[in-house]
């Protein structure tokens, strides 16, 4: 047979196939819990938090946004940075329609529907708003399915079990499994490490999103960066204080619990709080202002006569650490601020380079980092 027939005839199969595959009804679980029947692969998604794209980044690099037919508003203010990167490369993003939130009240059914999606991708924080507001029985009416996926909530226990379910859902399987073996590999490096070891634990304070407003200080309990802190070697001082994963320390008690590590979570936050005093890590950052915005928070009362301040053992890093399946390479950071000997060969700049070689659309830069120990 004609070579030029053989592979029209394989082009016509392979199109067949595809549209036999779209036709097929999976039931799956998620994140919640829930069995949720779809027709995968999935064509047409909403996103509802933008910053999954950091998943799905990761699983379709060649084109994140191709199956994306809305979103929430977001990622470009919460990460400005990465979200210009996005942009540059694939410019139809801005032309995707944007959703309020969930959480807030401001999700539009009507807008939604009109956009046809196969399944609707929720995070497991907004669950409880989602179901007050009666947005999931409304989709339901209209045969759209809400999925929820989580990585922020509870990372370490989510993250791999929500990439293999947007794997299943958009017929991405390899690249999903691909990423995790990649993913237990980088955290493999830390924790063999700490048990084989089993170093003195630094004391920790997590100053999540410090300078962020007046108030002080906001931290992370037994979850999320309290979780990565003790993966890392540290002992999080807020772990038997703050009964969730999100609360807050008052200044007496950071001063009583006398860390020897503090380490500030920052990003890029003009959006929301213009010239405020956060530290500005991320991609691309400016590494001389944030090491000075991160000197002025030990200004503050709470920081007032501790051991991480004494001696300079004050870092930050990039808050979006806590709500992205990149959180092999904070553990990996942390690890090394804790301690420096025992990871003297660990190196989480290459880390996350090589991340962005093998699995990102997007180029890295450096800048999600820094520290008073590198003056």
């Amino acid at each position: 047979m004609h070579t030029a027939l053989l592979k029209t005839l394989g082009g016509i199969s392979l199109i067949l196939g595809s549209a036999v595959a779209h036709a097929d009804e999976i039931t799956v679980t998620d994140i919640a819990g829930r069995e949720v029947t779809v027709e995968a692969p999935v064509d047409r998604v909403i996103l509802g938090e933008g910053r999954q794209i950091y998943l799905l980044g990761a699983l379709q690099p060649e084109d994140p946004f191709a199956h994306v037919v809305g979103w929430r508003e977001d990622f470009s203010q919460a990460d400005p940075d990465n979200y210009a990167a996005y942009a540059e490369r694939f410019p139809e993003l801005k032309e995707i329609p944007t959703f309020g939130g969930f959480k807030d009240g401001t999700f539009d059914v009507e807008q939604a529907a009109a956009l046809e999606p196969d399944v609707v991708l929720m995070n497991l924080e907004a669950r409880a708003a989602t179901e007050d507001a009666g947005y999931d029985d409304k989709l339901a009416e209209l045969g759209i399915p809400i999925v929820y996926v989580d990585f922020r909530e509870a990372p370490l226990e989510h993250t791999v079990p929500s990439m293999r379910l947007m794997g299943k859902l958009l017929g991405e399987e390899e690249d999903a499994e691909s990423f995790i073996d990649f993913t237990e590999a980088q955290m493999a490096r830390v924790t063999e490490t700490i048990e084989a070891a089993d170093p003195e634990r630094p004391r920790v304070f997590v100053d999540r999103a410090g300078g962020y407003s007046e108030d002080c200080c906001m931290s992370f309990g037994d979850g999320n960066f309290g979780e990565y802190v003790e993966i890392a070697g540290g002992t999080n001082i807020a772990k038997d204080i703050i009964p969730d994963t999100f609360g807050s320390l008052n200044p007496e008690q950071i001063i009583a619990a006398d860390p020897q590590q503090v380490v500030v979570t920052g990003g890029n936050w003009d959006a929301y709080v213009p010239g405020g005093d956060w530290v500005g890590v991320g991609p691309g950052a400016d590494m001389s202002a944030a090491r000075a915005k991160l000197e002025a928070l030990t200004e503050r009362t709470a920081m007032t006569g501790i051991d991480a301040v004494a001696n300079d053992d004050v870092h930050a890093i990039w808050h979006q650490f806590y709500n992205s399946p990149y959180y092999f390479v904070a553990v990996q950071q942390l690890a090394k601020w804790f301690h420096p000997t025992l990871f003297d060969d660990l190196d989480p700049a290459a880390t996350m380079e090589t991340l962005h070689q093998r699995f990102l659309p997007v180029n890295y830069e450096p800048g999600y980092w820094t520290s008073l120990k590198e003056r």
